[in-house]
């Protein structure tokens, strides 16, 4: 199908400059051109004098689930080593509906705003049981069309052990690892224009045993696998790892191997200049996530640091119970003002935040060749802004910064993922969402009714 998007407004390529009044010709998944007065017989024309145009965003990390623990008043004030522990007992009662739902939720509000590409980090897994949770996450990217890139996540350090987690969502290395191994056969597309990868994703230095991240960081180089996971969260996972391990977080996984560019860490806030520059060095990216570290207060990343030494830097929304929204384009909000607040005005500028939320996700993932800017040969992953509301009045004078500094609804007008329509009018093309909330609302109440909660 070919597809031409007309008269762009302001159109931000992140790569290759800001343009006003530009065309886009899309044609068979690909960005085939961008120029000015395209002529070109196409199946479509979009009339987008109106419109801002971006890349699509990429989503470097979440936890699916989570949205289904949103806002649970027991959880709202805590930081979080007791906010986990209370939400283990949630999560050991969810089931695969669970799963799939939760996952829809997630995809859809994302891609509302603005998101073509996401990650998942699925670490909640039963005792030995429901291994085909993440294929129900594949089943519900596959129905909403978004590029998937999860992560089979972890838990092999129970309470018993001196971990976090409780019994009831931990597994051993083996069974964590045969999975892994099939889930990789089976799915890990490398092809160009992928819809969907696998990465390894073991929970947190306090919820998995050495042994399970030396391993999972073998094969991942064996087969050339990214590896992900959270690190250097709170001061409270510094003094688990200093007095479980003897090192500060950084050290411990960089002796077990996780300690290239194959590796991307989740909030990276307690980090010293050494630890950043030895990142750096290596190649290791971050995944920032500033709603979450503020909601649990967990204290600001030194992003301005990170950018000065070109640590590849993406953007992730977190999980939707220590964020309470998968807004994608709050979230970059947020990025500009927490490093204003922890670093000065001048430490995190507009463009600072669309690099990040784009090209900066595509270097994370090493996928910069396909996504994460306009260019032509690129895949047509791209978001269309309509700037047309009350909220916007006044900040016209640079609509690209307009959507990060005003705004109050983040709904994009279009969403294009590999040249489809996945977002038209605001509305997802896909799914039904008015179907989704009632099944949504209906299964989030019964798993709070199954753990005792309400």
């Amino acid at each position: 199908m070919k597809i031409l998007i007309k008269n762009i407004d302001t159109l931000e390529t992140v790569t290759k400059g800001r343009f006003n009044n530009y065309d886009i010709l899309i044609k068979d998944k690909i960005i085939k051109k961008v120029a000015k007065n395209i002529c070109e017989t196409v199946d479509r024309t979009i009339d987008a004098s109106s419109l801002v145009a971006l890349p699509g965003f990429i989503n470097t990390h979440h936890h699916f689930y989570q949205t289904f623990t949103r806002n649970l008043p027991k959880s709202q004030d805590v930081s979080l080593f007791d906010w986990l522990k209370f939400h283990y007992k949630v999560w050991e009662k969810l089931n695969p509906e669970d799963i799939y739902l939760s996952g829809l939720t997630a995809m859809a509000e994302m891609m509302l705003t603005g998101v073509t590409t996401t990650t998942d980090h699925l670490y909640l897994y039963k005792n030995n049981q429901f291994d085909n949770w993440i294929e129900n996450e594949i089943q519900a990217a596959k129905e909403i069309g978004m590029r998937f890139y999860p992560g089979r996540g972890s838990m092999s350090l129970s309470q018993k052990d001196g971990g976090l987690p409780p019994d009831s969502v931990v597994q051993d290395e083996a069974r964590i690892m045969a999975h892994c191994e099939d889930i990789v056969n089976k799915y890990h597309d490398r092809e160009r224009l992928s819809m969907l990868r696998i990465s390894l994703g073991p929970c947190s230095p306090f919820s998995v045993t050495p042994e399970l991240l030396k391993v999972s960081a073998e094969y991942a180089k064996k087969e050339e696998l990214l590896l992900h996971t959270h690190l250097a969260e709170t001061k409270d996972e510094e003094k688990f790892c200093i007095g479980k391990f003897g090192h500060r977080p950084y050290d411990y996984m960089k002796d077990l191997g996780w300690d290239n560019d194959r590796v991307w860490y989740a909030h990276a806030v307690h980090l010293n200049n050494k630890e950043i520059a030895d990142m750096a060095k290596n190649g290791i990216g971050i995944s920032h996530c500033p709603s979450s570290n503020m909601r649990l207060g967990s204290g600001a990343a030194k992003i301005p640091e990170m950018l000065k030494k070109r640590i590849n830097v993406s953007l992730g929304v977190d999980g939707s119970a220590s964020n309470d929204t998968s807004d994608f384009l709050a979230e970059m909000r947020q990025m500009l003002l927490l490093g204003r607040v922890a670093w000065g005005a001048g430490a995190i500028k507009t463009m600072d935040v669309i690099k990040t939320a784009t090209i900066g996700g595509a270097n994370v993932l090493h996928w910069n060749d396909t996504i994460g800017s306009i260019e032509e040969g690129k895949a047509a992953d791209i978001t269309l802004w309509d700037l047309n509301d009350v909220s916007y009045i006044g900040a016209q004078s640079d609509p690209i910064a307009a959507l990060i500094f005003s705004g109050r609804c983040h709904q994009a007008r279009y969403v294009f993922v590999n040249g489809g329509i996945t977002v038209e009018d605001g509305h997802l093309k896909n799914i039904d969402e008015q179907m989704l909330i009632k099944r949504g609302k209906t299964a989030s109440s019964r798993l709070w009714k199954r753990a005792g909660i309400i």
